[in-house]
């Protein structure tokens, strides 16, 4: 359908700051009836504020919604359903524990007599599923469901409210090929019913295919618009680049010598029917780009051990290992910084000092016991080493900022001497200081010879700090671009699916 007639929904100017970061910037979109109007934007763009916004999830910092034609403000995800607005996350939001029927209508049970009506919810969920296609029983437990079937719950939960407005945030990111055609049909049906979509998705072959519109998000603000004839995969691209080029600061770069880690075939748990291989050498700086849920930290949790690989070869120094576990990898010479510091990089409740000799417990222990003198050479160096700010090494790690939190992650593991680091989102969630400190320290030890693996959704930190990037797109390696052939849009084309520009 498209721009027939006045909008559906109006956004006006929505703005909203987080401390430290401005998500949104006088955003404005419009939405018409019976349209899908897909909403894109690199890792970090503001899609997913901007539908927290509209679903009552969070509430703006300033502008204005209009739902047609009034002004709203949702301060609920309850005021939002009420008002015909539902979110479909990415992430499932389903009792596990609970049934189809009884998790479609919770919160909003039918009653009889003032007990819940069973009869009710079954029935009224076999129509919903049958609408969709769905030929399950309503009273299957979620949790025995696959994922593509409990996506397709969520999707019958939303319309059993009788939604106008569906959000739907990657909704087919776990979903088979004959699920999404389903979920395709469904989408055009409800179109010719005037129900409206919301459609965010980094897949932009499937943008092309089920959008009348799209809105880029660049940066929390407005980046650009393409009509139903002007979607085409390299216009999207660049307007979620849009970017000047980035100045490239000189590094040493390294000369060609034998790789210290080699990967060959490996496959994930998550992405078990991809295979992925590359090499690093030492002092080589190795960037791995892609959008969220690409699989990358899955790539570094199996080198690391934490979920073991299903399949290939990882070779450090020469030697085939098989890390079942942490231990094995880090007997090897490898050492991870994960993504999420707070939860698998740090114990808060604990000292700085016991955080930073964590790793290194079993190699310094005297006669079984911990011991405490090389436990404070240790941390003492690793503090002063890494700049960390802290009153004492017996803080406890808590109270430090996230700037100061990383560098003891780093710090416990560079006191382990690894021959090869794997950096999962390095910088996230730290100041700007903190962050050139870690650029320092991953310069400084590249020129030591340690290989270097780095994870970023920051696409200056990809092009600035890699001798080579690995692209990887829904589990597979996209495509590996040399420092020179490093550009946004470069990265951008492999990250989403489109092929590498022909070298002239």
């Amino acid at each position: 359908m498209g721009n027939v007639g006045e909008a559906l929904l109006e956004i006006r100017e929505l703005s909203k700051q987080f401390p430290g970061v401005r998500a949104l910037q006088r955003v404005s979109l419009s939405l018409y009836p019976g349209e899908v109007l897909a909403v894109i934007g690199e890792n970090g763009a503001g899609k997913s504020t901007l539908m927290k916004i509209l679903a009552g999830v969070q509430l703006a910092d300033s502008g204005e919604v209009r739902l047609r034609g009034e002004p709203m403000q949702f301060s609920s995800v309850k005021e939002a359903l009420q008002a015909g607005i539902a979110l479909i996350h990415q992430e499932l939001n389903l009792a596990d524990n609970l049934d189809v029927g009884a998790n479609i209508f919770l919160g909003r049970e039918p009653r009889k007599w003032g007990l819940i009506d069973t009869g009710a919810i079954h029935r009224a969920s076999r129509v919903l599923l049958d609408e969709l296609g769905l030929a399950i029983p309503t009273r299957t437990l979620v949790s025995r469901l696959p994922i593509g079937h409990q996506q397709m719950v969520e999707i019958a939960k939303a319309l059993s409210v009788n939604a106008r407005i569906l959000i739907m945030d990657e909704p087919t990111s776990s979903l088979t090929q004959h699920e999404t055609d389903r979920l395709y049909a469904l989408i055009r049906d409800l179109k010719a019913k005037g129900v409206s979509i919301i459609y965010i998705s980094h897949r932009l072959g499937e943008v092309k295919e089920i959008a009348d519109r799209v809105a880029v998000l660049r940066d929390g603000k407005n980046a650009g618009a393409l009509d139903k004839d002007e979607i085409e995969h390299d216009a999207m691209v660049r307007l979620m680049v849009g970017r000047e080029p980035i100045q490239h600061e000189p590094r040493n770069r390294h000369g060609k010598v034998e790789p210290v880690l080699e990967v060959e075939g490996l496959t994930t748990q998550t992405y078990p029917n991809h295979a992925i291989s590359f090499t690093v050498a030492p002092g080589e700086i190795v960037g791995m780009a892609g959008l969220v849920g690409a699989g990358r930290t899955e790539i570094l949790e199996a080198l690391f051990g934490v979920t073991p690989a299903t399949g290939g070869t990882i070779r450090v120094g020469g030697a085939v290992i098989n890390p079942r576990v942490p231990r094995h990898a880090i007997d090897a010479g490898l050492a991870l910084v994960p993504e999420d510091r707070k939860q698998h990089g740090l114990v808060l409740e604990m000292m700085v000092r016991e955080n930073l000799s964590l790793p290194a417990l079993r190699r310094d222990q005297r006669k079984g016991f911990l011991n405490r003198r090389a436990e404070r050479s240790l941390s003492d160096a690793a503090i002063e080493q890494m700049n960390v700010k802290t009153p004492s090494a017996s803080q406890l790690m808590q109270f430090l900022s996230g700037g100061n939190q990383q560098k003891v992650v780093l710090g416990k593991w560079l006191a382990m001497k690894p021959r090869v680091l794997l950096l999962d989102e390095p910088t996230r969630g730290i100041d700007v200081g903190a962050k050139r400190e870690i650029y320092r320290l991953m310069e400084s030890l590249a020129e030591q010879g340690v290989a270097i693996v780095f994870v970023s959704s920051e696409m200056e930190e990809i092009l600035t700090m890699s001798d080579r990037a690995l692209v990887v797109h829904e589990g597979a390696l996209a495509g590996i671009l040399n420092h020179d052939e490093l550009t946004e849009e470069a990265v951008m084309r492999l990250a989403t699916g489109g092929h590498a520009l022909a070298t002239p």
